[in-house]
């Protein structure tokens, strides 16, 4: 009887992923986008992971979630990527489809687990680098002995951990991970937009009172300079995610709202691939705005590529 009941489960899944015809020749637009930036984000972001043990400027804390933020971005190219083109290559096939319904079921559920992983991973860290400036801001000199690599790892392993319990739900109770996507996207884009705007207002605080302070000012003044390259550098990141996570969060609440249509799927296709390139851009923020980084970047090419 269980067997029975996981068999019709089963096949009912392949019928909900498996037999869609809506996209029609975007598949094979998708499959192509799909394959590119799998091989852009997976280089781009091994590159960064390799440079980055060369990179000294940063906090060890700091590094550690730029890291982690690295590394899922390049599970993005290495493993959902591939999975979401080889799923939308299986739909654009007109013929002997019904073969690979089995290669399509694994490949759109690799694709919808390790996409909802990796993406609440990748938020929960962005909230932490935001908590991470503004502690670094509020607590001076006792910033180092608050922010250790210890508790910064174990942070970063619960990150792992609750996202992979949750995104498990996906494989029976598709309700539950997208609930939670859309709280947890809610709530890091919340705490994000509470430490920025308590940063900036710290800032203005201060530059105000250091040009009052005029025989300690100038050591202060550059101090701040180079603390507001951090945060800007993290306050882009967090920028180039919203940019990229925005339209696919539309599309799903007008699916959820009004249902879906061929013209409907279609956007829903190309939003996610947005959220894709956001695992490309990412190296590419880390090189134009962290200059440590792109200095260690650019010794790695030349030890490559003598």
């Amino acid at each position: 009887m269980e067997n029975s009941t996981k068999k019709e489960l089963y096949g009912s899944i392949q019928n909900l992923y498996c037999t869609d015809q809506s996209l029609g020749n975007h598949t094979l637009v998708l499959s192509v986008i799909h394959f590119f930036l799998s091989v852009t984000a997976f280089l781009g972001n091994t590159l960064i992971l390799v440079a980055s043990r060369k990179e000294s400027f940063l906090h060890p804390p700091s590094k550690l979630l730029y890291r982690s933020l690295a590394t899922t971005d390049l599970l993005v190219g290495l493993i959902s990527e591939p999975s979401a083109a080889l799923y939308s290559m299986i739909l654009g096939l007109e013929r002997d489809r019904h073969h690979w319904l089995g290669v399509c079921f694994y490949s759109a559920a690799v694709s919808t687990v390790s996409f909802t992983i990796l993406c609440t991973v990748s938020l929960l860290t962005l909230a932490a680098i935001s908590i991470d400036r503004l502690l670094a801001l509020l607590s001076g000199v006792r910033y180092r002995h608050i922010v250790t690599v210890r508790r910064t790892r174990a942070f970063v392993i619960w990150f792992w951990i609750s996202s992979i319990v949750f995104a498990s739900f996906s494989i029976w109770k598709y309700e539950i991970p997208f609930s939670f996507r859309y709280g947890i996207i809610l709530l890091c884009l919340l705490i994000s937009a509470a430490c920025y705007t308590k940063i900036y207002f710290v800032l203005r605080q201060r530059l105000h009172v250091n040009h009052e302070e005029k025989d300690k000012a100038g050591e202060i003044l550059a101090n701040i300079a180079r603390y507001r390259k951090t945060v800007f550098t993290a306050l882009w990141v967090q920028l180039t995610l919203v940019i990229c996570y925005l339209p696919y969060s539309i599309v799903i609440a007008i699916v959820t709202v009004n249902g879906s249509s061929t013209f409907v799927h279609a956007l829903w296709g190309y939003s996610a691939a947005l959220v894709y390139l956001n695992s490309t851009l990412n190296p590419v923020l880390y090189c134009w705005k962290i200059r440590s980084f792109r200095n260690a970047v650019k010794d790695t090419v030349k030890q490559l590529c003598p």
